[in-house]
């Protein structure tokens, strides 16, 4: 379907997009947040779709997989925006017991649990970067410091795309000096 396709390759450019403006390298967390039903142009939480949520994930893991980067997708409300990620992301992190289903968890994180080598689940994380699809609001996810980020592309099919990366914390007064790596 050619949706399909057009949905995949936008995922794809706002990956490489987020990979180069927020200087993402292996072992870092991307969370996701998506609404499917967004991106095909209803209102969030009201058409999931499997389909779409699929393209997106293919598309995404196209290029964050080969640099070993790791998703972590976001899931809906109906399962506490807990998170989908591989277990190798988050050694000793505490799992929860939940499989997402497009209605409840989400397509997004159906799919991305559904693609995971060794999936795990958790109740939150801190990521180093996010893409957030459709307004799901990802920011209880990222790092304490979040910077937004502007993307080339700013939609994936009819869902408006806001990313961030984080940084460290600055810490200290007048004259503390700072690390510009790090910003």
């Amino acid at each position: 379907m050619e949706i399909l396709e057009q949905i995949k390759a936008q995922a794809t450019e706002a990956a490489q997009a987020l990979v180069k403006e927020a200087g993402l390298s292996a072992g870092n967390i991307v969370v996701i947040g998506c609404s499917s039903s967004e991106v095909l142009g209803n209102k969030i939480g009201t058409a999931s779709s499997p389909e779409a949520a699929d393209a997106i994930y293919a598309g995404l893991d196209s290029v964050f997989r080969p640099l070993g980067i790791y998703i972590a997708a976001q899931c809906c409300e109906h399962l506490n925006r807990a998170i989908v990620v591989e277990a190798a992301a988050v050694p000793g992190a505490y799992h929860v017991n939940v499989v997402p289903q497009p209605k409840a968890g989400g397509s997004f994180a159906t799919a991305a649990y559904r693609n995971a080598e060794h999936p795990a689940v958790l109740e939150g994380i801190q990521a180093d970067a996010g893409l957030d699809i459709g307004g799901t609001l990802i920011g209880m996810h990222l790092k304490p410091v979040a910077v937004p980020v502007r993307l080339p592309i700013r939609q994936i099919g009819d869902a408006i795309l806001l990313a961030a990366r984080t940084r460290a914390k600055f810490i200290g007064g007048c004259r503390a000096v700072y690390d510009e790596s790090m910003l």
